[in-house]
């Protein structure tokens, strides 16, 4: 009977984990042929510094995570995502994934996502943190009704860590070196905990760097796995003009696929990413973001807005 109980569990779980994730194009591949997604470029503000990244979010040509064209406020992001939603009537869900972090900025993330559940409750919502503040808001992000999280975790060892993150700013302090690393990961942990036990869905992104963290990936992989996260997205270095790592070489395609062979036996692999903007719109594989620069809210929304 026990042994029934369990497989009807089990079966249960599966169930909804295939709803959760059969319109959202990052959780699924199937998906991500069908169904358009929108990223709010809501978050400019990010609490940690990492080497890949120069901070110069602003740039219409590139195509890496945390550039964008703009920045937008919650009354925007609702004005836009009005006229993106008529465009793309696939469009199944709303993400916010910086440029900065989004639990830096949980203010007005919160404030976008409350407009248009309100408007559209039958989108998916997700975000993208580097988990720094998870313990501190990993229960609103659930009590908000988001059940789809990505986080960043390049490293498991802080000496690892330590190679990529410059400095740590938690609760009006900086932390640098192995203390900012290690801190980082404490809160990173405490907060998936949170999110795995109450049926989020966490994806964790690993930002594979040659000669820092890639022979390390495996172990952060494996941990990730004890948590009980959904699925791991390893991805290339992109080295940004600027950054710390500039001039550091990119994995090519065979290096990162053959890492996430070595992980596949561990946990579930995204084979799909394209390493999106802030602020991506459309399919995975045909970003139309291009089309919807300088799109300003009109009065005719403001007015509706301030009459909530």
């Amino acid at each position: 009977m026990e042994q029934e109980f369990q497989i009807i569990q089990r079966t249960a779980v599966s169930q909804t984990v295939a709803e959760m994730t059969a319109k959202h194009p990052c959780y699924s591949f199937d998906a991500h042929h069908k169904y358009a997604r929108m990223h709010l470029p809501v978050a400019p503000i990010c609490n940690i510094s990492c080497n890949y990244c120069n901070r110069k979010y602003d740039c219409v040509n590139e195509s890496r995570p945390g550039v964008t064209s703009e920045v937008l406020n919650p009354e925007q992001c609702l004005a836009k995502f009005r006229q993106v939603k008529q465009d793309f009537p696939d469009l199944s869900v709303v993400g916010i994934a910086g440029p900065g972090d989004a639990l830096a900025n949980w203010q007005p993330v919160k404030k976008s996502i409350e407009l248009i559940q309100a408007e559209s409750p039958e989108t998916i919502f997700c975000l993208s943190t580097n988990g720094l503040l998870l313990p501190c808001y990993g229960q609103a992000i659930i009590d908000l009704g988001v059940k789809h999280v990505t986080v960043t975790v390049n490293a498991v060892d802080s000496a690892v860590g330590a190679k990529i993150y410059h400095h740590v700013l938690f609760r009006g302090k900086f932390y640098t070196g192995e203390k900012a690393a290690s801190l980082l990961y404490a809160n990173q942990l405490e907060g998936i905990k949170i999110l795995v036990e109450q049926g989020v869905l966490v994806k964790i992104n690993i930002v594979m760097a040659a000669g820092i963290n890639d022979w390390h990936i495996p172990a952060v992989v494996k941990k990730m796995k004890e948590l009980g996260v959904f699925m791991t997205n390893i991805m290339p270095l992109i080295p940004a003009p600027g950054s710390v790592f500039q001039d550091f070489p990119q994995a090519n395609r065979i290096e990162v696929d053959a890492m996430r062979d070595l992980c596949q036996g561990d946990i579930r692999q995204m084979r799909h990413c394209r390493q999106c903007r802030a602020d991506a719109i459309g399919l995975l594989q045909d970003d139309q973001s291009h089309r919807y620069r300088g799109v300003v809210i009109t009065e005719m929304d403001s007015k509706e807005i301030a009459c909530r």
